[in-house]
C-alpha cells in the first residue's frame, strides 16, 4: 500500500493528473516515491506511446499533425514542472555567475532571457526529433519512446540520492531527507525486467542498450555539472536534469531511427 501511496505522491507532484488525494508525506512514503520513479516513468511513456500508435492507426491526420499532438502532450502531461526547472537553471547558469549568486537567481521568479531562449531551443529540438520520427515509425519506436521518461526518471532519482543539496530547503532536499542511495537496488530489478520483457517480445536490445548507455552518459554529465556549478542539486537543478536527459535520449532515439532501425 505504502508503494503504491509512494507512486501517487510522484502523480501529484510531477504530472498535471488531479489526485485529489491526501497523501501522507512522511520519510517511508517519500522513499517508496523515489523507487517508483521509474513507473512514474513508465506510465508517461506508455501514454506517449499509445497517443502516437492512436493518431496514426486511427486518425487521418498528416505527420506534422501527428508530431505536435505528442509534443505538446509532453508538455501538458507534466504540467511543465521540468520545464520550469531547465528555465530557471538555464537562467542561472549563462550569468556566468559564482555557486552562491546562481543559486539567487534560480530563486528569482522573474525569467530572464537565457530562460526563454533555452527552452525554446529545447522544445524546437523535441519537435523536430517527433516530426521525423513519424515517418519511420514501427514497432520498435513505440517501445523506444515508452523507454525515454523511464530512463529520464531513473536519472532523476539517481542524481537525487548520489549528489548533495545545494541548500538545506527546497523540493530536492525534502526527497533526499527521506531516502538514501541504499534505495536505489530496485532501479536494476526494473532495469533486468524491462529488457526481460523485451527480449520476450523479439524486440532488437541493441537500440535500447544505446539508449540506456546514453542516459548513462547524462547522468554523468548532470552529476558533474550540478557540482561543478551550483555545488549540489536542487528542485530546479533536478528538473533541468530530466529535461536534458530526455533531449539527450530523444536525439538518440532520432538518429536510431536513421542508422539503425530504418
Amino acid at each position: 500500500m505504502k508503494f503504491i501511496k509512494g507512486f501517487l505522491i510522484n502523480l501529484q507532484f510531477f504530472t498535471a493528473i488531479p489526485i485529489k488525494l491526501e497523501l501522507p508525506m512522511d520519510k517511508e512514503h517519500l522513499r517508496k516515491a523515489v523507487q517508483t520513479f521509474p513507473l512514474l516513468g513508465l506510465f508517461q511513456g506508455i501514454i506517449y506511446a499509445y497517443i502516437l500508435f492512436f493518431l496514426f492507426e486511427w486518425t487521418p491526420f498528416s505527420h506534422q499533425a501527428v508530431a505536435f499532438i505528442l509534443w505538446l502532450t509532453t508538455i501538458l502531461l507534466t504540467g511543465g514542472i521540468h520545464l520550469d526547472g531547465w528555465m530557471d537553471t538555464s537562467d542561472a547558469y549563462f550569468s556566468y555567475q559564482d555557486k552562491q549568486k546562481r543559486l539567487e537567481i534560480m530563486k528569482d521568479p522573474r525569467m530572464g532571457a537565457f530562460g526563454v531562449i533555452s527552452v525554446i531551443i529545447l522544445l524546437s529540438c523535441r519537435f523536430l526529433f517527433f516530426y521525423d520520427i513519424t515517418y519511420k515509425v514501427k514497432f520498435l519506436s513505440y517501445i523506444l519512446i515508452a523507454t525515454v521518461p523511464i530512463l529520464s526518471k531513473s536519472v532523476m532519482g539517481m542524481m537525487l540520492l548520489t549528489v548533495k543539496t545545494a541548500k538545506n530547503e527546497g523540493l530536492g532536499r525534502m526527497f533526499q531527507a527521506a531516502a538514501n542511495p541504499k534505495v536505489l537496488w530496485i532501479y536494476p530489478v526494473y532495469i533486468i525486467a524491462y529488457l526481460y520483457i523485451a527480449f520476450l517480445l523479439g524486440i532488437g536490445l541493441i537500440s535500447i542498450g544505446i539508449l540506456f548507455l546514453a542516459a548513462l552518459v547524462s547522468y554523468w554529465i548532470c552529476r558533474r555539472n550540478a557540482r561543478k556549478w551550483f555545488g549540489g542539486i536542487t528542485g530546479d537543478v533536478l528538473g533541468a536534469s530530466v529535461e536534458g536527459t530526455e533531449l539527450l535520449l530523444w536525439m538518440t532515439v532520432w538518429l536510431l531511427h536513421y542508422f539503425v532501425t530504418g
